[in-house]
């Protein structure tokens, strides 16, 4: 298989000018729903039947519970009916899940991971799917996007210990945003081929004859919201490179387009909604320059196809979608790694060592180019936030964000925040290496077996969901460990921008003087994007040269 240079130049440009097209529209539409006091019909149904107050707002510390009691809950739901799959309708022959799998499913697709260690088609039916796993394609997004409209509310609000009720935020995002956007991206994906049924599939191979039976469902309905929602479970175990999720190029470049649509608009809508348009602009162009560094270095590993792995299998071909081309693949490599997707068209662990590499560095930016739904925006503003710290360590004045002091508080929050995520992967990754019977499951060897293992406690940390083919993660120990480092890998930060959004909401707004750093405009949005860079770098550096590196470099 060849590089098509001219294909991956139109595809990268069709979607920066989509993205640049709806980045303002859209912002402003999510702004408005945010903004707004009125409630819509399903709206007040839901507050009725939940016996939620919606004029009452919370605390961070009462939404923070929310958040955690409806996660909790939500997990707990999805384990036990999985459990019970056996007298649930639509379920066929299938039997419950196994526990370990049950619970590693429950916590992946309420932490918005989607990391999926069973074969759907086989081990889940269509109850399954569309009552809790679809559902959860929409409320973990939703939850992504209301933490970051908390942080964003808690920069433009001045002393106040309130900031919004959880509960209102959820049904808005779920009724107004996801559920509408989601409609039409299902009917563009029907008429565009994605199947959409209730009963098995027959398939006759023309050249032979033979017809055979693949199963069918509502696949189209569950991967609009998997896509939109940066979630990434598949309906079948190829996840975007099964004929049924993705069948042709247009909807292979839609689903693209679609995993980067609302992290895109939404640093629109912050800017909006603190009163700083430039700000927003500033966030969005250096997301944009993340995305398009990475596609463009996945491109080129992709396109020069080196390390030992590539030349042994005769170069490209083995795990690559054959229908679209590798030049298809490097951009939705790039895509749905930068944005906490994690659904494939390519097995990444045939990607060259360097491509695969790159997939890595993707999530361990922390997702923010453009990232998850919510998450990638909160934790561009946190990053943000250091920056502007940075920078009034060097001019010798107490750093200002948006009219708010960073003082202890707030770096201290905000340094935990950057921390997190690197301890988990390096810490459960650097165990699990020192136990022989975990390592010997893992079927590679060399710096390949590393990397194997390093993607996936990086996915799982980094709530992406994808992974190397060689891990095997039904077992117990990896099924533990994975569930633990997306628990912490998803609330952890979410408790900390949370408690950052409410100290930054009890401040007064400072007046902005002489010796305030902008924080708009190229020159923070360079500094931004260099902190991001080598807080990645200073973290991770010496696991990749362990892993993809030492692979790509021998040849």
């Amino acid at each position: 298989m060849t590089f098509n240079t001219a294909s991956f130049l139109i595809q990268v440009s069709a979607l920066l000018l989509a993205l640049a097209a709806l980045h303002k529209p859209l912002g402003v539409y999510l702004a408005r729903v945010f903004e707004g006091n009125t409630s819509t019909r399903p709206e007040r149904l839901f507050y009725r039947l939940a016996g939620i107050d919606a004029g009452t707002e919370q605390t961070w510390a009462v939404y923070l519970r929310s958040v955690l009691a409806f996660s909790a809950v939500s997990i707990l739901a999805v384990f036990l009916l999985q459990r019970l799959q056996s007298v649930l309708p639509g379920s066929g022959a299938l039997t419950g899940v196994d526990p370990w799998v049950a619970m590693n499913t429950a916590i992946s697709f309420v932490t918005n991971t989607n990391w999926q260690t069973y074969v759907p088609e086989t081990t889940v039916g269509i109850f399954v799917q569309m009552a809790l796993l679809a559902v959860q394609n929409f409320l973990s997004a939703a939850v992504g996007i209301v933490v970051a409209v908390a942080l964003i509310r808690g920069i433009a609000r001045t002393k106040t210990d309130r900031l919004g009720n959880f509960w209102v935020d959820l049904a808005r995002t779920t009724f107004r945003v996801l559920l509408p956007m989601a409609l039409v991206a299902a009917v563009v994906m029907v008429i565009g081929g994605v199947v959409q049924n209730f009963s098995p599939t027959d398939v006759t191979n023309q050249a032979t004859g033979t017809t055979q039976s693949i199963p069918g469902g509502p696949v189209a309905s569950q991967e609009a919201i998997k896509i939109l929602g940066t979630n990434g479970g598949g309906y079948f175990n190829a996840t975007s490179a099964h004929p049924f999720e993705n069948p042709n190029v247009f909807i292979s470049l839609f689903e693209v387009f679609l995993l980067l649509l609302i992290p895109s608009a939404l640093p629109y809508a912050s800017g909006r909604m603190v009163g700083d348009r430039k700000q927003g602009y500033t966030v969005a162009a250096v997301m944009g320059t993340l995305w398009l560094t990475s596609v463009s270095l996945t491109g080129w590993a992709v396109a020069t196809g080196q390390g030992t792995a590539t030349a042994s299998a005769g170069g490209l071909g083995e795990g690559f979608e054959q229908r679209f081309g590798a030049a298809a693949s490097a951009v939705f490599a790039a895509s749905t790694t930068l944005t906490s997707t994690g659904a494939v068209n390519v097995a990444h662990d045939s990607l060259p060592p360097l491509a695969g590499g790159a997939t890595m560095v993707n999530m361990m930016l922390g997702e923010v180019a453009p990232g998850g739904t919510g998450s990638g925006l909160y934790g561009m503003l946190i990053l943000s936030i250091i920056s502007v710290f940075i920078a009034g360590l060097m001019v010798g004045r107490t750093p200002e964000y948006l009219g708010k002091k960073i003082g202890p508080r707030q770096m201290k929050l905000s340094a935990l925040y950057i921390l997190v995520t690197p301890i988990l992967v390096l810490t459960l990754a650097g165990i699990t290496v020192l136990l022989p019977d975990v390592m010997a499951s893992v079927p590679a060897s060399g710096p390949h077996q590393f990397s194997e293992l390093l993607y996936a406690f990086t996915s799982g940390a980094n709530n992406n969901g994808s992974a190397f083919g060689g891990i095997t993660s039904s077992g117990p120990y990896l099924s533990a460990m994975l569930g633990i480092a997306m628990l912490l890998g998803r609330f952890l930060p979410i408790v900390l921008v949370l408690a950052l959004a409410g100290s930054l909401a009890r401040q007064g707004k400072i007046p902005a003087s002489a010796g305030t750093v902008p924080t708009h405009g190229p020159l923070f949005g360079a500094l931004l994007l260099g902190v991001t860079v080598i807080l990645t770098a200073l973290s991770y550096f010496p696991a990749l040269a362990l892993g993809p590196l030492a692979e790509g470099l021998l040849q």
